[in-house]
C-alpha cells in the first residue's frame, strides 16, 4: 500500500489557490505544520485528515491516495509476474504476503519461487536462492494443481538443480539434472556445468548431444519459417531465413569432408531457388540450383550419416541419422523443386542436372 498524502494535500491546496498559511488558518494549525505535511516530514492526525477531506470535498481514501489492490488470486499472480519482468525486487515483500494468503496455491508458490530465483541469480543473493529452493520443493507437493503443460516434475527438478549450481553445490545440481534428462533435454546444462567444473571429458558427450539436438531443432525451425513466410508471400524473409541457415550449417563441415548437414543444405538451397524464382529473380534461382547440384554431387560421392563427421560433435552412443527427403542428396533437391509445382522451375533444374551429368560424365 502506498500513501501519497503529502503530494495530494499540496495538489488540493494549489487547486483551490490557497497558501500554506491560509490552509493552516482553516485547520487551526501553524503554517509550519502544513509545510511538514507537504514535505512528507510528518503526518496529520486522523481528526485533521477527516477535516481536510471534508474541506476539500473528497473522501479520506482519496486524500490518502490509497488504492485498493485487487488481491484475488489471478490478479496477484499477474502482479508477481510483473514484478519479475520489471526486475522490481520490492515484489519479494508482495510474494511473502501472497504466500501467507494463498499458501496452498501452486501458481502463487511457483510465481513467488520464480521471483526469488530471478532476484537471487541477478544479485548473487544466496538467501534468495535458498528461499527459491524451499518454494520449489513446495511446488512439487502442489504439482497436482498445475495446468501449464510446460511445467512438470522434470522441469521443476531441473530448476532445483540450477539453484544448487547457483549455490555452488555443483555435485547436487549435476546429479539432479542427469536424473531428469529424459530425451537429452538438459544436455546443454549438464555439459556446461561439467565443463565449468573442469570435468571436460565427461562434459563432451553431453555437449555433443546438445549440439545435435540444437541442429535438428534449428533445421525444423528454419523449414517452419520458410513455409510460413512463403505462404504469406514474404519472399524477402523467406530467402533471408534460408540463407542464414545455409551459412550456419556450412560452417560445421569438418576437415573438408561431407556430412549430413550438406544434404540438408541441398534442400535449403533448392527452397531458396524456388523462392527466388517465384519472386522474379531467375538468375539468382539458377545460381542457387547450381550450388545445390554441386553440393549434392559432393555429398553423394562420399555420403556420411555419421554425426561425428559434423564439426564439434563427437560420436553419440546409440545415435543414428535418418531422413525422408530423398535416397540421395540429388534426389532430395529434385523432391524439393517438385514441391513448388512450377514447370519452368522444374525445367531449369532438369537442365542443370543434365549439365552436371555432362560435366562429370
Amino acid at each position: 500500500m502506498e500513501i501519497k498524502l503529502a503530494e495530494i494535500i499540496r495538489s488540493f491546496r494549489k487547486e483551490r489557490k490557497l497558501t500554506q498559511e491560509q490552509l493552516a488558518e482553516v485547520l487551526c494549525v501553524t503554517p509550519g505544520a502544513v509545510y511538514k505535511w507537504e514535505a512528507g516530514l510528518s503526518i496529520p492526525d486522523l481528526t485533521l485528515i477527516m477535516e481536510m477531506a471534508d474541506f476539500f470535498d473528497t473522501s479520506v481514501d482519496v486524500l490518502l491516495g490509497y488504492e485498493m489492490k485487487d488481491n484475488r488470486l489471478e490478479a496477484t499472480v499477474n502482479r508477481l509476474q510483473g514484478y519479475r519482468r520489471s526486475k522490481d525486487w520490492d515484489g519479494l515483500t508482495e510474494a511473502e504476503k501472497a504466500l501467507k494468503k494463498y499458501p496452498h496455491s501452486f501458481r502463487i508458490v511457483r510465481e513467488s519461487e520464480a521471483l526469488y530465483g530471478a532476484f537471487g541469480f541477478e544479485t548473487g543473493n544466496k538467501d534468495a536462492l535458498r528461499r527459491s529452493l524451499e518454494l520449489l520443493r513446495q511446488s512439487l507437493l502442489l504439482l497436482g494443481q498445475n495446468e501449464d503443460p510446460q511445467i512438470s516434475e522434470q522441469t521443476l527438478n531441473a530448476k532445483m538443480a540450477m539453484i544448487y549450481l547457483g549455490l555452488e553445490e555443483e555435485e547436487k545440481g549435476i546429479e539432479l539434472l542427469k536424473r531428469n534428462n529424459a530425451g537429452g533435454l538438459y544436455n546443454a546444462k549438464i555439459g556446461h556445468a561439467l565443463a565449468s567444473c573442469k570435468r571436460t571429458e565427461e562434459a563432451v558427450p553431453f555437449l555433443s548431444g546438445a549440439l545435435a539436438n540444437i541442429l535438428l531443432g534449428l533445421c525444423e525451425t528454419i523449414i517452419g519459417y520458410f513455409n510460413f513466410f512463403f505462404a504469406s508471400g514474404d519472399y524477402t524473409s523467406t530467402q533471408e531465413i534460408l540463407q542464414w541457415g545455409i551459412g550456419i550449417f556450412s560452417g560445421l563441415r569438418k576437415d573438408g569432408k561431407p556430412n549430413f548437414l550438406d544434404k540438408i543444405n541441398c534442400v535449403l538451397l533448392a527452397s531458396l531457388a524456388g523462392s527466388q524464382f517465384m519472386s522474379g529473380k531467375v538468375e539468382a534461382a539458377r545460381a542457387s540450383l547450381q550450388e545445390a547440384a554441386r553440393l549434392a554431387a559432393f555429398f553423394d560421392a562420399d555420403p556420411s550419416y555419421d554425426e561425428s563427421d559434423i564439426r564439434f560433435i563427437s560420436r553419440i552412443e546409440g545415435a543414428s541419422t535418418h531422413d525422408d527427403i530423398g535416397a540421395t542428396a540429388m534426389d532430395a533437391v529434385g523432391n524439393a523443386v517438385k514441391q513448388f509445382e512450377n514447370e519452368s522451375l522444374s525445367a531449369l533444374w532438369d537442365n542443370i542436372t543434365k549439365q552436371e551429368k555432362t560435366n562429370h560424365g
